[in-house]
């Protein structure tokens, strides 16, 4: 989730779910190539099995940065083909791929054949009018030919015209049934669910028509949610949140001492006590800009005492 996750999030929610597959923001191909690569590819080892999704739509330039990545350690390779963002439009990468599926094969022949971690795709139902089951198999057929075996499906059409990127992902209807045909009509393939996942026992409905269940908004405004739908998926006890931020607290002091920004961590704890007593507190609290901008350390600890009486 472009501008929202990054790889201090990826820590938090490892903390909460230590066996998901993690996921990267979207990140070009050219910011790879041209860019600070050693800074975009950077990942704690913690985060492993961890997945790094790749925007693109030139197939020599996507197979050299999913080496890089490969390089780098990443666990699989992702090629977004779900995005509605028109900046992503315009630089014809995204959900707009959808209606280009032999150049997606391409990409992601040109990919799988440069890296031995496995190449998968996140995408949608369909784009605009191309929407028909017809339309989405032959996507799915052609993209396969080209190696892919792992497909997340955002169990919504993109409508790339009149729709801000927020309104996509809430105006076109969720069709769970059309996501749950494709693994009947594709045995062969494995077919990820994305899309309106909230709780437990809507992974575990998921779960009886798919291959596994992928959790976005959801996961970031409440970890403690991730934890619990980790333990209904893997079983064992949920981390509390509680212990889970004490654990953050380790990594946000070794990171302070690497010279990284308080809030480039503490930003995604906000939602870490979400309905529980003291979290508007806590919020409040580990909101203060004065002390995030002069890295205070003692920040979050204090934040964290605003919830000893109520959660401890």
């Amino acid at each position: 989730m472009m501008a929202w996750t990054d790889r201090h999030c990826r820590y938090l929610h490892r903390l909460a779910a230590p066996r998901a597959l993690l996921f990267t923001e979207m990140i070009t191909a050219n910011a790879l190539l041209h860019g600070p690569a050693e800074r975009l590819l950077r990942f704690d080892p913690e985060e492993h099995p961890v997945a790094i999704q790749l925007g693109g739509s030139d197939p020599n330039d996507l197979a050299r940065a999913a080496r890089l990545a490969e390089q780098a350690g990443y666990d699989e390779i992702n090629l977004n083909v779900g995005c509605p963002s028109p900046r992503v439009r315009e630089g014809r990468f995204g959900a707009c791929l959808m209606l280009e599926p032999g150049l997606v094969r391409d990409c992601i022949g040109a990919m799988a054949a440069a890296v031995r971690v496995p190449v998968t795709i996140k995408c949608r139902l369909g784009v605009d009018a191309a929407d028909s089951d017809e339309l989405l198999d032959r996507f799915i057929e052609t993209t396969a030919a080209g190696g892919c075996r792992v497909y997340y499906i955002h169990a919504r059409k993109a409508l790339l015209a009149g729709l801000t990127p927020a309104q996509n992902r809430a105006v076109p209807p969720l069709q769970y049934d059309r996501a749950y045909r494709l693994r009947a009509r594709f045995p062969a393939l494995r077919f990820i669910v994305n899309g309106g996942v909230e709780d437990c026992a809507a992974v575990a409905r998921h779960l009886e028509h798919v291959d596994g269940v992928m959790i976005g908004r959801t996961a970031y405004h409440n970890p403690g949610r991730l934890a619990a739908m980790h333990t209904a998926v893997y079983g064992g006890h949920p981390v509390d949140s509680w212990s889970l931020m004490r654990a953050y607290l380790g990594y946000v002091e070794r990171e302070l001492a690497l010279g990284t920004p308080l809030n480039d961590m503490t930003r995604h704890a906000l939602g870490v006590f979400a309905g529980l007593p003291g979290a508007r507190r806590y919020r409040r609290m580990l909101s203060d800009s004065t002390r995030l901008r002069a890295n205070d350390p003692a920040l979050l600890e204090d934040a964290l005492a605003c919830l000893d009486r109520a959660v401890a």
